[in-house]
């Protein structure tokens, strides 16, 4: 039967850290309103199942007097089962306290369990979340199980939710921006960026990018442009050749002379280009598309184009409106993402809720493109729990560690007590029914 509700604060044990030695155990966290509630449930439910003892306390005397004394028929019978019950009821009380404190304050081997043995149940907790629930194969078939990305996809394909991600995006580069200094962010930028850009060749990147344009007739497009300007250039200019030829023309030829020649260096000119134009096999078009890719290669492994590249790079770099634009460029990131935090209608804040909605429905209909993210997803997790499982585990068992181990008891008993309670009381109806058969049976037997 539990004597005092102020347990006797066990012997010290010393908490184990496992990086940094012997450390004083810490407070577990203070007892918030549900756990006065439960402490009121644990309270009166150890007062029932010590009122089943105390009830067959009663009936045991009581029996026994009718059988002694008065010799009552049958008493003998309840005095066995109010006997055992008894038994029943101190044995599970005992077991039941011993979990969390010596039993009468005495230091029984054995008991004060949970005080004793709180960081040996940290490291088997410890182990295992680590190989029942931090295995690759758990988290590869949890993953799997829940289609990560066809949920996402879902859920962001809905304007509502959207709008929240979009705010809470929205919300967090604000904090971002806010917390960074000016001059420190664009000192980045002016320092490491631009100093990573000048250190990178440009030459091989930009004819890799040019041989990729023109694998794919991208370039075409641009050509046909130029083709198209550079005809309309020369249909709009007819009187500028005129004056050329004029200017150019010796000074003993006749005017008419030189007329019909500049007629006819602009009809050759114009119909020159009327052909670029308008035949896509022209030989000027095969001759852009040579030079683009011998220039593509030259960027790629002709020292000197490469130099020339670089040269081109510098001066753009160091152009005076070029530097300026650097300088200026946080200041005009941060005032689009300020905008964008506090206005829900900016065209940048709006783009971005469209370009989740649209990529959440992509999610829906693309089954590839789920596959892949889930794919990934699950690389990234696996990747995770194969590395760090340990360092995951150890988190636990140092916390554990780190708890006060009386303070932990309580807090222990305080969630499973009231359960525990329901032992102390089968006990006593148990013992009771056990009693009561063993002592008629012995009766059959030798009575």
């Amino acid at each position: 039967m539990q004597t005092s509700r102020a347990p006797e604060r066990p012997t010290p044990v010393p908490q184990r850290d496992r990086t940094i030695g012997t450390v004083p155990a810490v407070p577990l966290g203070g007892f918030g309103p549900g756990d006065e509630q439960k402490r009121r449930d644990l309270r009166r439910m150890k007062a029932v199942a010590t009122g089943f003892l105390l009830g067959a306390t009663v009936v045991f005397f009581v029996a026994k007097y009718f059988e002694v004394v008065r010799g009552v028929p049958g008493a003998d019978y309840v005095r066995a089962a109010a006997e055992a019950g008894m038994v029943g009821a101190l044995a599970d009380w005992f077991a039941v306290t011993a979990l969390f404190r010596h039993p009468l304050r005495i230091p029984i081997p054995h008991t004060a369990i949970i005080p004793r043995k709180k960081d040996m149940i940290g490291d088997s907790l410890g182990d295992f979340v680590g190989e029942n629930f931090l295995s690759e194969s758990v988290v590869r078939d949890k993953l799997d199980r829940i289609g990560v990305s066809e949920s996402v996809g879902r859920w962001i394909a809905e304007q509502g939710n959207a709008d929240r991600v979009t705010t809470e995006l929205a919300t967090a580069a604000r904090a971002v921006v806010t917390v960074l200094r000016d001059e420190d962010v664009q000192n980045v930028i002016e320092t490491v960026a631009v100093r990573k850009l000048m250190e990178i060749p440009v030459g091989p990147p930009m004819g890799k990018a040019l041989e990729g344009v023109l694998v794919d007739g991208a370039h075409r497009r641009l050509v046909d442009l130029v083709c198209d300007r550079a005809y309309d250039w020369v249909a709009d200019n007819q009187e500028m050749v005129l004056r050329v030829v004029h200017d150019r023309a010796p000074s003993w030829t006749p005017r008419f002379v030189d007329d019909l020649v500049a007629d006819k260096l602009f009809a050759e000119v114009r119909g020159y280009a009327w052909a670029v134009k308008t035949d896509p096999e022209h030989p000027l078009r095969h001759a852009v598309d040579r030079y683009l890719a011998e220039f593509a290669r030259d960027l790629q492994h002709d020292e000197t184009t490469m130099e020339r590249a670089e040269q081109v790079k510098r001066q753009v770099v160091e152009h005076p409106e070029v530097q300026h634009f650097i300088g200026r460029a946080w200041t005009v990131v941060k005032a689009m993402v300020l905008d964008a935090a506090d206005d829900p209608s900016n065209e940048l804040r709006l783009r971005v809720r469209d370009g989740l909605m649209a990529f959440g429905r992509r999610l829906g209909r693309d089954a590839e493109l789920r596959a892949k993210l889930d794919g990934w997803l699950a690389d990234a997790a696996s990747y995770v729990v194969r590395h760090y499982r340990r360092q995951i585990t150890t988190l636990i068992t140092d916390t554990v560690a780190r708890w006060d181990a009386e303070e932990t008891s309580r807090k222990i008993e305080l969630q499973v007590g009231r359960d525990l309670q329901w032992i102390r009381i089968n006990g006593t109806v148990v013992g009771a029914l056990a009693g009561l058969v063993i002592h008629a049976v012995g009766e059959l037997v030798i009575g």
